[in-house]
């Protein structure tokens, strides 16, 4: 991590001790930290990407079936951005469907990286989605997404337990995890104000379980279902990881909580359409 992101964790520390937490669970909790990249189109550095359109594909690759969110390009991450095991160039295409509808029940997006060199045409594919019926956009946000470099600690603070009447319990190995995470949260983040994190961790209203996790489930019930291809063996809902989160600010989904999150095996393996896009909604 760069000097930046050990400085905030320290800025945690001393936060978390002033609220009376053992040093020992406040080092455990540290250690879960991951670099994120947060790419703003209100910022101030280098441009990696840009929010909404144009939409360009190879000539082989299908029409999308949901609209285009984001592109980012890759090779002008700098090395350590986030703790994914990204491709070092080429661009990676998010695609996005928030329709509430879908919410527990379907995948609301996909994702697509077109290596580098690779010969591209504009497409315009004709959509007609979902989430126009609840939002008073059209459109999703446009613009240059710049470049800053954060760090992200968990913001859920428990697991699944299929055992409990509630389905989550207390993160065992974490029993301060909601002072924890109240320390971490009180500090001032700046945030972003419309576009995209990059690695780290998903957040929700519900701070709960973490939200990746809970998207490896959801897709594994889907796979058991037939309604998915099988993962390959041995891939665990606790192997999935954030790969982006996305603030919107679509009016009418304002309060709506976004991402698309992947098992660490297929991000490895290149498999990006297995991505798995969650969203949660309290209206």
């Amino acid at each position: 991590m760069i000097p930046e992101m050990l400085d905030r964790l320290d800025e945690f520390r001393e936060n978390a001790l002033a609220a009376g937490i053992p040093p020992d669970d406040i080092q455990r909790w540290k250690d879960l930290a991951r670099p994120c990249a947060l790419l703003d189109t209100r910022g101030e550095g280098p441009v990696v990407g840009r929010l909404g359109g144009p939409l360009m594909l190879p000539v082989d690759v299908p029409d999308p079936w949901c609209e285009l969110a984001a592109t980012v390009d890759l090779a002008a991450l700098p090395a350590g951005a986030t703790d994914l095991d990204l491709p070092a160039d080429g661009n990676l295409l998010l695609f996005a469907d928030p329709d509430p509808d879908g919410i527990g029940e379907e995948n609301l997006g996909t994702a697509l990286h077109i290596t580098a060199g690779t010969p591209v045409e504009e497409r315009r594919p004709d959509l007609n989605p979902g989430w126009r019926n609840v939002s008073d956009e059209t459109n999703f946000p446009e613009g240059p997404l710049h470049l800053r470099a954060a760090v992200s600690l968990p913001f859920h603070t428990s697991l699944y337990d299929p055992r409990s009447p509630f389905d989550c319990r207390t993160l065992p190995e974490h029993p301060r995890a909601r002072e924890l995470r109240d320390a971490w949260t009180a500090l001032p983040h700046g945030g972003i104000h419309t576009g995209i994190q990059l690695g780290g961790y998903a957040a929700d209203e519900n701070d709960v379980e973490d939200p990746s996790v809970a998207a490896g489930r959801e897709a594994a019930r889907r796979e058991k279902r037939g309604e998915r291809s099988p993962a390959e063996p041995g891939v665990r809902p606790e192997d999935w990881v954030c790969l982006a989160q996305w603030e919107h600010s679509l009016r009418g989904l304002e309060a709506a909580f976004y991402s698309w999150s992947i098992s660490r095996q297929d991000l490895a393996a290149r498999r990006f359409d297995r991505v798995y896009a969650t969203m949660t909604w309290n209206p």
